[in-house]
């Protein structure tokens, strides 16, 4: 009994220091914090938000502890490229653009672009009606490169902005006449709040996946397919257990994962 105590205690003194290994790599995680109601800071300066609640039900499905690291959206994709984060989850959609630099996991949501401007507009063929008008658009963002190849072309002022906040706040100012970004975001981010109340989402779902992707997914590095690998079978997992249910409720009145 004496020896199989004694070699009990040796393997978990082998053990242990590969498991105190592994505990001490944290995933470290990419994310712009300024984006309602997937991510953002409370008044004490917490991240929170259905993409960090995501990603800390997506570590605890995997075991392995969170590191959140905040940047601007523009540099989220750089800064995964030079190894600041080993994954971005930030409202990033999947897009031929983007897997041309990183790779994906499966998508975690999928939503559509739209349109706001002032409430009572009526918007029949945005390629017509926003011609001369100014349109903003987050840089380095989706939204951004299709207003650059689509709005642009036709006559509409495309006006880039680091953050969605920013251009929500030159919208209330009559700075901007319109914005494309996520539907979600502009009803929760403004159109909820006391600024966005003379403003409403006006025209057409834009879903096209040439420029809007198959969702918004969390990105890796190029090449790092057992890390996306990993991330997509615990998405299925807590779609299965009943986690990510419980995650979209707490900010959705809808199945915001999308077809």
């Amino acid at each position: 009994m004496k020896k199989i105590a004694l070699l009990g205690a040796l393997a978990l003194s082998v053990l242990s220091p590969l498991v105190m290994s592994e505990d001490a790599k944290p995933l470290r995680i990419g994310i712009e914090a300024a984006y309602p109601p997937f991510a953002y800071k409370t008044p004490e300066g917490n991240i929170t938000g259905f993409d960090y609640d995501i990603g800390v039900a997506l570590c605890e499905e995997m075991k392995v502890k969170c590191q959140w690291i905040e940047q601007e959206f523009d540099g989220l994709i750089p800064a995964l490229k030079v190894r600041k984060f080993d994954a971005v989850l930030s409202s990033l959609s999947i897009t031929e653009d983007r897997l041309k630099s990183v790779d994906f996991s499966k998508k975690y949501y999928h939503t559509p672009a739209k349109l706001a401007m002032k409430a009572g507009t009526v918007l029949n063929d945005p390629l017509v009606d926003l011609k001369g008008k100014k349109v903003g658009v987050q840089r380095a963002s989706i939204y951004d490169r299709y207003a650059t190849d689509v709005f642009a072309p036709a006559g509409v002022e495309v006006v880039r902005y680091s953050s969605q906040n920013e251009i929500f706040l030159d919208l209330t100012s009559g700075r901007l006449d319109a914005t494309i970004a996520d539907s979600v975001n502009i009803d929760d981010g403004f159109l909820k709040t006391d600024a966005g109340k003379a403003f409403a989402l006006v025209g057409p779902d834009f879903n096209e996946q040439k420029y809007f992707g198959e969702g918004a997914g969390i990105a890796v590095r190029k090449g790092d397919t057992a890390l996306a690998d990993k991330i997509t079978a615990a998405i299925a997992s807590i779609r299965a257990n009943g986690k990510y249910q419980e995650v979209q409720d707490k900010y959705f009145n809808f199945d915001v994962y999308g077809d």
